[in-house]
């Protein structure tokens, strides 16, 4: 056997490996990939608890958004319950003032009415009072005259007693 450059080289890693055996190397590097091991497998399940927690806080976000959505109903149809209400009371406070006013209205044709009869019947009466003086004037002498206004006196006096 001859000592060449590989039979070296072949000693040389034989030395290598055993240095690295004596200073347990491997052992160093299985405990370190145990230990990558053990950290990878822990923020796992960190990772795995984060998610479980996250979809609690979903499905709780997702119920709280249910009941602010039902709640939001409930106002909206309140509300439109009172729009209601009040688009009825107005519309029969309208009627009633509409009601009033026609009445007030109908009450004021009345008076009118009533006060052109009054009125017409006293331009009746002043026109009558008028004619009949015109045709005493001419019909009766002063005699005659005197007797009407002395008996109308008399009358004016009885019925004032």
């Amino acid at each position: 056997m001859a000592l060449d450059a590989t039979f070296y080289a072949f000693v040389g890693l034989i030395l290598f490996l055993a240095l690295i055996v004596y200073l347990k190397v491997p052992g160093m590097v299985a405990g370190a990939l145990d230990a990558r091991a053990d950290k990878i497998s822990n923020e796992l399940a960190e990772a795995k608890r984060l998610r479980e927690e996250a979809q609690g806080l979903v499905a709780e976000y997702q119920r709280k958004r249910k009941d602010a959505e039902a709640e939001a109903a409930s106002i909206v149809a309140a509300a439109q319950r009172e729009a209601e209400m009040l688009s009825a009371e107005a519309k029969q406070k309208t009627e009633e003032y509409v009601a009033r006013r026609t009445a007030l209205s109908e009450q004021k044709i009345k008076q009118a009415e009533s006060d052109a009869i009054n009125a017409v019947r006293a331009a009746a009466v002043d026109l009558a009072i008028s004619a009949a003086e015109k045709i005493l004037v001419a019909k009766a002498d002063a005699g005659a005259q005197e007797a009407l206004f002395r008996k109308a006196l008399g009358d004016v006096k009885s019925r004032l007693n």
